[in-house]
């Protein structure tokens, strides 16, 4: 599953630099695939194609946020999720929306990256 920030946050931003998938975002701040990752362009719902650095709307205007399709709960890179780990007031929390295997987080991984 994916992670999630609770509206609970306080906006410190101890979390974002923590993530590996550059997937966590201050709130009303834009976000793209290719941000931290080593995707140039992704296929999306409907077969359309948009390029990396494509800026992608906000999931939030309020405070920080993790896009869920970028989270791989730190699989291959550490050991739990390191936004959970440095969250002050606990609202780094799993996303009951985005349950995924181990096996899942680590081909959304090695996709995100391009691994072969």
């Amino acid at each position: 599953m994916a992670i999630m920030i609770t509206d609970e946050c306080i906006n410190c931003g101890a979390c974002e630099p923590e993530c590996p998938n550059t997937a966590i975002y201050e709130g009303g701040v834009q976000w793209t695939w290719g941000g931290g990752t080593s995707l140039t362009e992704v296929e999306i719902d409907g077969g359309e194609v948009v390029a990396g650095d494509a800026p992608q709307s906000a999931i939030s205007d309020e405070y920080y946020y993790i896009v869920s399709d970028k989270c791989t709960e730190c699989m291959g890179f550490h050991e739990e999720p390191q936004c959970a780990a440095v969250c002050p007031v606990d609202c780094c929390v799993d996303d009951p929306d985005y349950r995924e295997s181990e096996e899942d987080l680590l081909a959304k991984k090695d996709w995100l990256h391009a691994a072969s």
